[in-house]
């Protein structure tokens, strides 16, 4: 039986879902460990969770997409007595562009934290989840199920986490640890001047609060759901690439988004 105290981890956690993620396991009990780069901002939520929920966090400061970070992160863990019962994956970025136009190494970073990270982290824990029977939330995106022409690299890390996902969703299951996609459409968050992207590149009708795509994927995992998209018009547009031809929906893809640098 391991010494170890059991917490949630999050990455990303000092903006955007991955706030309102870290919210949504504080609410439930949860003891947390957020995992971020900027240190002020992560004092400053855990502060606020503290006093919102009485929930203890621990926080590391690092930057999942550089080498070694994710040793670090586990390393750091089991020198303060902490193992995972449940990983939340959400740090990750994109740019938004003509592939052949965007800076090389910055879109190799994209893939660095969206897919390498993530897949590490999914995979570094299983022994401790399985003890406690807990579970993965890995954040994909709607663009996860479509062709993403002006936002290539992020797409393809993002079809890449929702594959991944649904996999280790069947392969966890016997041992008692839950896996679930969370595909979120638009949110509003900093997310659009990180991508550079303009403020109405995507549809306003498919965006969501930060705080009700959490929620959905919260109660997604304890449900032990494959795959969450929060909101009617979202999953909407998650199945109709299974009934568009490819070529026209990677036409429709490339219409539908404004011109980018």
């Amino acid at each position: 039986m391991s010494e170890l105290r059991p917490v949630t981890l999050i990455t990303g956690a000092s903006a955007g879902i991955g706030v309102e993620l870290a919210r949504q396991f504080a609410q439930h009990g949860h003891e947390l460990v957020l995992v971020a780069r900027r240190e002020a901002e992560l004092t400053e939520l855990a502060r606020a969770l503290e006093a919102e929920t009485q929930a203890r966090s621990h926080i590391i400061v690092a930057d999942l997409a550089r080498s070694g970070a994710t040793a670090y992160v586990a390393d750091e863990m089991r020198a303060r007595g902490l193992e995972p019962n449940f990983v939340v994956n959400n740090a990750g970025f994109g740019l938004v562009g003509m592939a052949a136009r965007l800076d090389r190494a910055e879109q190799l970073t994209v893939i660095d934290l969206n897919a390498r990270a993530l897949t590490d982290l999914s995979l570094r824990f299983i022994d401790s989840l399985a003890r406690h029977r807990g579970g993965i939330l890995n954040v994909a995106s709607l663009v996860g199920f479509m062709p993403g022409p002006a936002f290539a690299v992020y797409t393809a890390t993002k079809a890449y986490v929702v594959s991944f996902s649904e996999a280790l969703h069947h392969e966890l299951k016997p041992k008692g640890i839950r896996v679930t996609a969370l595909c979120p459409g638009p949110v509003q968050t900093g997310f659009n001047a990180r991508a550079g992207a303009p403020a109405e590149y995507f549809p306003a009708v498919l965006s969501r609060s930060a705080e009700r795509a959490a929620r959905d994927g919260y109660n997604g995992l304890m449900a032990g759901r494959r795959v969450v998209v929060p909101g009617s018009a979202n999953r909407v547009a998650a199945f109709l690439p299974r009934l568009v031809p490819r070529g026209l929906a990677l036409a429709l893809m490339r219409r539908s988004r404004k011109e980018v640098p």
